[in-house]
């Protein structure tokens, strides 16, 4: 799940649909669910405090959400397992816990099929993911190779384990918190002026290029339909609806399909048609991190169609 999923899916997008009456209606009303949060390293989130609560303490350390239901037997065995890891382990990771009926565009944003479902969070990215219950131990090795794994990448673990506070971040560039902003409310038109008008005075600045593919992409995703894909297969000389398809795979964790189905609509057409899916070919690569293998591979297969 982690390889699909990694770098395509933008979390800062989740909306802040839920206001304060709504989310008090979330919390959990009877015994039925999983034990209710006893520390910091154990949090309930919901729709409206995810980017703050999720992505943003990613940044420092390791989030892992759980995902589950009041309705869900084995849920009721992996969350109490996780929240006595999460309280044990000093701040060097967090536990989300997220009720799925109660913010279901959390699960669709990751494209979840059952519960529990635990994905880790780092960077803003999902890293890795299991489903069902897991024993224990298995959990306990899980999460020890999450922190070997990010240790050097996230200053908030080494910090926890050593007890010191981590070093305090750099102050935010106005212009982007505008844009994140205008993300985060899910006025995509407004993020992205806000990110070009950083690349028109900075064309060279990589994260507004980054950030711009990323909204780009996202607003597409969002009204992605899975029927595409199979219109596309029926018309394989629409452009447009290839370029749908592509997005269509992309968006549900078919990247290296949606990606080969760009270079075979190159292969296929010439002048303007041609160029309109390389620039989108293009464009979706920014939307993945450095180093991506999925990314490599289509770029050395968009050279070998165009030369």
């Amino acid at each position: 799940m982690s390889a699909a999923m990694a770098g395509a899916v933008d979390l800062s997008a989740l909306k802040n649909r839920a206001d304060a009456t709504a989310r008090a209606a979330q919390a959990p009303a009877n015994g039925d669910s999983p034990a209710a949060p006893a520390s910091a390293a154990v949090i309930d989130v919901t729709e409206a405090t995810f980017q703050a609560e999720v992505v943003e303490r990613s940044l420092q350390v390791p989030v892992v959400v759980d995902l589950w239901a009041t309705w869900c037997g084995p849920c009721k065995q992996l969350s109490p397992v996780l929240e006595r890891l999460a309280q044990e382990s000093n701040g060097a990771w967090v536990l989300a816990k997220v009720d799925v009926d109660a913010n279901p565009r959390i699960a669709q944003l990751f494209q979840v099929q059952s519960v529990p479902t635990v994905i880790a969070i780092a960077g803003g990215q999902p890293v890795d993911a299991f489903s069902g219950a897991q024993p224990e131990p298995q959990i306990r090795q899980w999460i020890d190779s999450l922190l070997n794994a990010l240790r050097d990448q996230l200053p908030g673990i080494r910090a926890a384990e050593e007890g010191v506070e981590p070093a305090a971040e750099e102050p935010e560039d106005p212009r982007f918190t505008a844009a994140e902003d205008a993300l985060e409310s899910g006025d995509y038109a407004a993020a992205e002026a806000a990110y070009q008008k950083i690349l028109d005075s900075e064309p060279n600045n990589e994260q507004a290029k980054a950030a711009l593919a990323q909204v780009r992409f996202t607003a597409r995703a969002e009204q992605a339909d899975p029927a595409a894909i199979e219109r596309a297969d029926a018309a394989p000389d629409d452009v447009d609806a290839q370029l749908a398809a592509a997005d269509a795979e992309v968006a549900i964790g078919r990247v290296a399909e949606g990606f080969d189905r760009l270079i075979r609509a190159i292969k296929r057409t010439s002048g303007d048609d041609r160029d309109r899916i390389r620039r989108h070919l293009i464009e979706m690569f920014e939307v993945f991190p450095e180093g991506d293998d999925r990314v490599a591979a289509a770029r050395r297969a968009l050279a070998s169609a165009l030369f």
